[in-house]
C-alpha cells in the first residue's frame, strides 16, 4: 500500500503520482487494478452522487461511509478523505470529525482554507491525523468567489497564494492540492516545498501529483466541461473501456502528456 513516505518519495525522484476522486468499492478495485496511486473521497460527492448543485450539504457522516466503502474496495491507494463544509469551524469540531473519517479508513484528511487553519492543521498533526490543505479555488468557499474563477491571476495573489501555503507547511501540513491556478503558479509552489507533496488540478504539469473527478474523465458529467478536465474514456475502446481509462490517465501523469498546454491556465504574472 502506497505511503505518505512514498509520496515523499516519488516527488524526491521527480516520479508524477495519480490520483482520483473515488466513492465506492467497485470503482475502488477497478482503481486498484490500474494502480492509480491515491484516491480522494471527495465532497464532491455531493454533486457526482447525491445530485447536489454544490459541495455544502455533504456531512462528515456522508464522508465516513463512503471512505469505508473505498477502502474495503482499495487496498493499493493512498486515501485522502474531505472534512466538508463548516466540519472544523472549531477546533474540536476538527478533531471530532477527523476522528470519524480517519477511523473509516482515509489515511489523511483534507481541508479547504489558507493562512488562518494553521492552527487547525498543527493540532490535527499533533493528535496523529496528517493533513492535506486545499488551496486556489476551494469549492466549499464559491459563495465567496462569487463563482468558480482561475485564482492567482496576478503576481499580488499569486504571493498572497504562496504565504498561505507557507504557514499552513510550517503548521505541518503534509500535503498541498492547488486547484484552478495558473500553470506557472503551480510549478513555482511545487518548487518552493521541496519536502511537500503538491497534488494540482487545473494548476499546470509541474505540480507532484494530479487529481481529477472520476465522473469528468470518464465523461459522464453533464453540461459544462471544465478547462482543466481531460476525457480519458473517449480515448479507450473495448469491454475494458472504464479500467482502461483509468490506466491511461496514470500513465498520462507519469508521462507529464497530461495535463497538457489546452488543459493549463497561462497568465501574465
Amino acid at each position: 500500500m502506497i505511503s505518505l513516505s512514498d509520496l515523499r518519495k516519488f516527488k524526491a525522484q521527480g516520479r508524477k503520482f495519480s490520483c482520483l476522486t473515488c466513492y465506492d468499492a467497485s470503482m475502488a478495485k477497478a482503481m486498484e487494478v490500474a494502480e492509480i496511486d491515491t484516491i480522494l473521497v471527495g465532497d464532491s460527492l455531493g454533486m457526482t452522487i447525491q445530485g447536489c448543485d454544490s459541495t455544502l450539504p455533504v456531512t462528515v457522516q456522508d464522508m465516513a461511509y463512503h471512505t469505508a466503502a473505498v477502502r474495503r474496495g482499495n487496498q493499493h491507494a493512498f486515501i485522502l478523505t474531505d472534512l466538508p463544509f463548516m466540519s472544523y469551524a472549531t477546533l474540536n469540531d476538527a478533531l471530532i470529525s477527523a476522528k470519524q473519517v480517519m477511523q473509516a479508513g482515509a489515511h489523511m484528511v483534507k481541508i479547504e482554507g489558507g493562512a488562518w487553519l494553521a492552527e487547525t492543521v498543527q493540532v490535527l498533526t499533533r493528535n496523529g491525523i496528517p493533513v492535506c490543505v486545499h488551496l486556489g479555488l476551494t469549492p466549499q468557499s464559491v459563495h465567496v468567489f462569487g463563482g468558480y474563477k482561475v485564482q492567482a491571476r496576478t503576481r499580488e495573489a499569486a504571493d498572497q497564494l504562496i504565504a498561505d501555503c507557507k504557514a499552513v507547511v510550517d503548521a505541518g501540513a503534509a500535503v498541498l492540492l492547488l486547484e484552478c491556478v495558473p500553470a506557472q503558479v503551480g510549478k513555482e509552489i511545487s518548487e518552493l516545498f521541496p519536502h511537500t507533496p503538491v497534488i494540482g488540478i487545473g494548476a499546470g504539469a509541474d505540480t507532484d501529483g494530479q487529481v481529477l473527478v472520476v465522473q469528468d474523465m470518464l465523461g459522464l458529467t453533464g453540461g459544462h466541461v471544465a478547462k482543466f478536465v481531460r476525457n480519458f474514456m473517449k480515448e479507450q475502446a473495448g469491454e475494458t473501456a472504464i479500467l482502461d481509462a483509468f490506466k491511461a490517465y496514470h500513465a498520462a501523469v507519469q508521462d507529464q502528456s497530461f495535463p497538457a498546454k489546452e488543459q493549463t491556465f497561462q497568465v501574465e504574472l
